[in-house]
């Protein structure tokens, strides 16, 4: 267990970062600036055995990840949208695509399936039962209880 984590029996949190938004933005720096999860630069090791949040993935997530998610933890992908299409061919062996959600972000409010990096793991997260993590990491964003309300968690 890494020191990101605030909840003694919630996951680790990770961020694969392509670094193609703006800091002042990302909803992925401000985590890491709160000590919430863990910028990585490639899954290696240990790592390849967490849940890797991809839309290209051919599973979606649910209940039955959560223990690799408690054991191994979860890695958000964070990459800009207009560059998305270049995970298509990023094969990770444990990646989960979510279900249809609506964000709530600013930058992508009411739109389809494009969330923010925050929303993406707080989703992952209510969808496999870690709700107390979950509601932390939006807490510490204004809009965060839209997204929960937008998409009825």
């Amino acid at each position: 267990m890494n020191n990101s984590n605030p909840i003694a029996d919630d996951p680790n949190l990770y961020c694969l970062n392509f670094r193609e938004c703006d800091p002042k933005k990302c909803t992925g720096f401000k985590l890491k600036r709160l000590n919430l999860l863990v910028f990585i630069t490639k899954i290696t090791g240990p790592l390849k055995n967490s849940i890797i949040l991809n839309p290209f993935g051919r599973k979606e997530i649910s209940y039955r990840d959560r223990d690799a998610i408690r054991r191994h933890g979860l890695i958000v992908i964070d990459c800009s949208w207009k560059n998305i299409m270049s995970l298509k061919d990023l094969t990770i062996g444990n990646s989960r695509k979510l279900p249809p959600l609506i964000a709530a972000n600013p930058t992508n409010y009411g739109k389809w399936e494009k969330l923010s990096s925050v929303e993406a793991l707080a989703a992952a997260l209510y969808i496999t039962k870690f709700f107390a993590l979950a509601n932390l990491i939006l807490s510490k964003f204004s809009w965060g209880i839209q997204f929960k309300e937008l998409n009825k968690f």
